[in-house]
């Protein structure tokens, strides 16, 4: 196979039928499409090099790329653990993972002092339940309209949308999703059902960026502790000041007994997420720590990042404020000349949501950014919404450059609609 450091145009045509081939064709026709016939090459910073020597500038990836790509500390942590020891035999205590559990304790304020490492935010997410579930010996949990917490069996009976589950039914049994906006809605469920725990995204960024309100979160989590349930607070997407603060739930203050982190948290270069308890929800484990384990769970190479990628992002802090500043403004000002095309603006610090007036605009815009070199990622559970999540290292130029070419890709769409 070919070196990924030597793509050429030859070889995007060979990767175009591998993913037809083994993969899927209908992927491999939209990759096709929004990369004009090229594949990626390389990356740093907020720029993707492609296999045709063009650049694309990164306001997307998924939430992943918060600090760009190839963040310079964080590729060191990798490479000097990977020269000493990637993997752990599992049986005698490798002492990366609790270095990295310290750091993200602390970085998150103390009182949540435990935590479970996965993969991937399903991960964080079905440890988080399941833990509930034993620690409280109750089954129901709570879950919010418009939710999306993952699309494995369990995450999948949190996350609130049909398409995704049809014909694998029934999944987990006793979720209840409850309306957004009711902030007597958790009352409402405890006086009926023994609830284990409420889960909730302080910001809906797959339901099209809708920022919960936090007097009605602080209500939910008042009943639930009242009822002896406990409160869980998903942040794979949004904390880790993607939306401001190290997490939007502790910092409103909220009573939380857990945080679940992801995507930024390896350093957009090693997939790892977390489940950031207190004692109550990490009791089971407290109790027995082999009821919960995986393979990978807190592997060496994925937690000696963390501390690396902590640092970078309290480093570009200020800049990230910055950046959020630039594009609310320049973002309201594109919504005042194509009010049409442009329905709503929302979000709050790097995560942004643009409401079209269709959905089929909307992939119009999308995929005319994508050739002109903006990546943004779409809203699997609002397709007339697009996403914006610009990396926290992003300059002055990078904004600038978006948005101008947001511009463009709006008045073709309103032009052709």
């Amino acid at each position: 196979m070919e070196n990924i450091r030597e793509i050429t145009k030859d070889s995007a045509k060979d990767t175009f039928r591998r993913v037809k081939r083994h993969f899927s064709p209908a992927l491999a026709l939209a990759g096709k499409f929004t990369g004009r016939g090229a594949v990626e090459a390389s990356a740093e910073g907020s720029r993707v090099t492609l296999s045709d020597g063009r650049s694309m500038l990164d306001f997307g990836s998924y939430a992943v790329a918060l600090l760009g790509h190839r963040n310079p500390a964080v590729v060191a942590a990798v490479r000097a653990q990977l020269d000493v020891m990637p993997a752990s035999t599992r049986t005698v205590q490798s002492p990366v993972p609790p270095l990295a559990a310290e750091r993200l304790t602390g970085y998150l304020g103390g009182g949540l002092d435990r935590v479970f490492f996965g993969c991937g935010g399903a991960d964080a997410v079905e440890v988080s339940v399941k833990l509930a579930r034993m620690a409280t010996g109750r089954t129901t949990v709570i879950a919010v309209e418009g939710a999306f917490h993952g699309k494995t069996l369990g995450a999948l009976a949190l996350t609130d949308n049909p398409r995704f589950k049809k014909g694998i039914e029934p999944l987990l049994q006793g979720v209840v999703h409850i309306a957004p906006d009711d902030p007597d809605a958790v009352a409402k469920v405890v006086r009926e059902q023994e609830v284990a725990a409420v889960i909730f995204e302080p910001v809906q960024a797959e339901n099209g960026v809708r920022l919960l309100d936090e007097t009605v979160l602080a209500r939910w989590c008042e009943d639930a502790h009242a009822h002896g349930a406990l409160v869980i607070a998903d942040e794979i997407q949004v904390g880790l000041r993607r939306c401001g603060p190290r997490s939007v739930a502790l910092a409103a203050g909220l009573p939380v007994d857990g945080v679940l982190l992801g995507k930024p948290l390896g350093g957009g270069v090693v997939p790892v997420s977390a489940a950031v308890c207190n004692d109550r929800l990490y009791a089971p484990l407290l109790s027995d720590p082999l009821l919960h384990t995986a393979t990978f769970s807190g592997h060496p190479l994925g937690t000696a990042v963390i501390p690396a990628a902590l640092d970078a992002v309290e480093g570009q802090a200020e800049n990230g404020a910055r950046i959020a500043a630039a594009m609310e403004r320049g973002l309201a000002d594109l919504r005042g000349q194509y009010p049409d095309a442009l329905v709503e603006v929302r979000g709050r610090g790097l995560l942004w949501g643009m409401d079209f007036r269709s959905p089929e605009m909307a992939g119009d815009v999308l995929t005319g950014l994508a050739q002109a070199g903006l990546v943004v990622s779409p809203c699997i559970s609002r397709p007339t919404t697009i996403r914006l999540l610009p990396p926290i290292v992003a300059t002055d130029q990078d904004v600038k450059e978006a948005l101008s070419l947001l511009g463009e890709a709006i008045a073709k769409a309103a032009a052709a609609a």
